[in-house]
């Protein structure tokens, strides 16, 4: 009697993994709470909660929720930067753009901000989206050297998935190889 019990968790528990690592990537989760971001906010109930930002404010939509909703993402105040291919090395270019985009978020000290890192469509998907990882992150410690705080900040990676031009071309390819800067608002202490 006391075998069957061990024989049957383990087959529940291998079951319930199987069906986790199974789930449909078709819906993922927005990445303002990733698990690589404890600090991030929770998305979720408290999403559902607060009302679209008024037109006033200087938020600015994901790559994700923009492809949500079949448009192209908006711009906000912060400026993105490029890559060179197979590299999260930031250029001198992208450091004065960082340093610009720094001075922003010291003068809006309520403003909270997502990094998103994109790739374009060379390589597979896991490397890409390792790399958009690492792009994105790159980026935000840059800014952690600058004096913005850590918890201020949130990064995700997209890979390749969210093109903003989708011709196979090294002029396309240029344009998708960046880090985007998604600005929010602060949460509210209610």
């Amino acid at each position: 009697m006391r075998e069957r019990k061990p024989l049957r968790f383990g087959l529940g528990l291998s079951a319930v993994i199987f069906l986790v690592s199974c789930a449909s990537p078709a819906n993922p989760p927005t990445p303002k709470w990733t698990s690589e971001n404890p600090n991030a906010s929770t998305g979720g109930k408290e999403a559902a909660k607060s009302p679209a930002p008024a037109k006033s404010d200087p938020g600015s939509q994901s790559s994700l929720e923009a492809l949500r909703k079949g448009e192209a993402a908006t711009d906000g105040p912060l400026k993105d930067i490029g890559f060179n291919f197979d590299s999260a090395a930031l250029s001198e270019s992208s450091r004065a753009t960082l340093k610009a985009n720094g001075d922003w978020l010291k003068a809006n000290a309520a403003a909270r901000i997502q990094i998103e890192g994109h790739c374009d469509e060379r390589g597979t998907a896991e490397y890409n989206m390792a790399l958009g990882a690492k792009r994105a992150q790159a980026a935000m410690d840059y800014l952690a050297t600058l004096g913005i705080a850590a918890n201020r900040m949130s990064t995700t990676s997209y890979g390749e998935e969210i093109p903003v031009c989708k011709e196979s071309a090294e002029e396309c390819w240029v344009k998708n190889r960046r880090a985007r800067f998604v600005v929010s608002a602060a949460k509210s202490a209610n």
